[in-house]
């Protein structure tokens, strides 16, 4: 009987996570308020033509290498990250390799990994979340073939320094490493400079989150021109469509626009932390545009109640590596506003005391 190879059976369902959903979006990591002005116009310009013809890609992707200061050969742009990941991993990953991460991390890391029939190497973070860098190093084996660290990480916010992670490139010469940059603009903080000293490292950017083009799916995977190179072979000529090609250089263009959005996320979201600090709710540090709280037993009641009040957050609180806890975006102030007002009521309901 036909069935698909064992290593994609064993990966789990991937969730429907916008299905259903209505109301005020802090579950997703999105930007809530939008993209550019720019992109809309350009939107609103399309031709018949620039939906019934095959797009082109070489304009926009010298753009954004001119943009991020590399040749166009090191660049290769994707369906967002999650086509990065994949292809990425299907090009250095096979049966008996191995994919070495922190956890709790982005869930597309071991759903990737364990598709290609590798075996994944988990490695918990550090007290309080911290980039667990010494243990990392010390997983690394002959058998290791790529590393992903996303940094700022996804759930928790934390930044893994710098110097950290090229001690991790110099002790796994022979492995791929991906830094996953989905959250640059709201740190600041890039491995882009290594390209020339590390042939082994790879670094993705998203326009998912900062220049809210998260329905576009555009990504974009950095590295050394000869590994690109090999990963263009596994990437289908038309991966990004015309209508995100055509609107990418107006989304870089506006740089204010992106820079007025990370202000506003920093501010919302100190404003959050403060919040939960007075309820005894605890956070850690982020440099991304959401924040974990802690909920503790309450963390499924708090997502459910919040629901209720047309607010959606994303309870992280079963992954064993992040028990107990819960994400939440940070909106627009209008967006904010509206969460903290509906804040007290959530909590009373599922059983948190709250002071009156």
């Amino acid at each position: 009987m036909l069935k698909a190879r064992d290593a994609v059976l064993s990966v789990p369902q991937i969730p429907q996570l916008t299905a259903g959903r209505s109301g005020i979006f802090l579950d997703l990591n999105e930007n809530t308020s939008g993209c550019s002005p720019r992109v809309l116009a350009r939107l609103r310009s399309l031709t018949a033509s620039d939906i019934s013809l095959y797009p082109e890609r070489e304009a926009a992707e010298a753009a954004i290498a001119a943009h991020l200061r590399v040749q166009p050969a090191e660049l290769l742009l994707t369906n967002g990250v999650d086509e990065a990941i994949l292809l990425l991993f299907s090009a250095f990953l096979g049966t008996g390799d191995e994919a070495l991460y922190p956890v709790p991390t982005f869930p597309m890391y071991p759903i990737c990994a364990r598709a290609t029939g590798a075996a994944t190497v988990e490695i918990p973070a550090d007290r309080d979340f911290r980039h667990p860098a010494a243990a990392l190093r010390a997983a690394i084996t002959p058998r290791t073939r790529l590393i992903a660290i996303a940094n700022p990480n996804n759930p928790t916010g934390a930044l893994a320094p710098r110097k950290d992670l090229q001690a991790l490139l110099e002790a796994a010469p022979d492995a791929a490493v991906l830094i996953d940059e989905a959250y640059f603009e709201y740190c600041g903080e890039t491995m882009l400079g290594e390209l020339p000293r590390f042939s082994n490292l790879f670094v993705a950017r998203t326009f998912s989150k900062a220049y809210g083009l998260a329905a576009l799916r555009v990504g974009c995977l950095l590295g050394r021109a000869e590994h690109l190179d090999a990963i263009r072979r596994l990437a289908p000529p038309f991966n990004l469509n015309g209508i995100a090609l055509a609107c990418l250089p107006e989304a870089l263009a506006d740089q204010d626009h992106v820079a007025a959005h990370v202000t506003a996320v920093k501010r919302e979201r100190a404003r959050l932390e403060a919040a939960f600090s007075k309820y005894g709710i605890r956070t850690w540090p982020s440099h991304g545009n959401f924040l974990l709280a802690d909920l503790g037993k309450w963390h499924s009641d708090f997502t459910a109640q919040l629901a209720t009040d047309g607010i959606h957050v994303r309870d992280r609180g079963a992954d064993s590596a992040c028990s107990g806890c819960v994400r939440i975006t940070i909106g627009t102030s209008a967006e904010m506003d509206r969460f903290h007002a509906a804040l007290p009521g959530a909590l009373q309901r599922c059983g948190w005391h709250v002071a009156v």
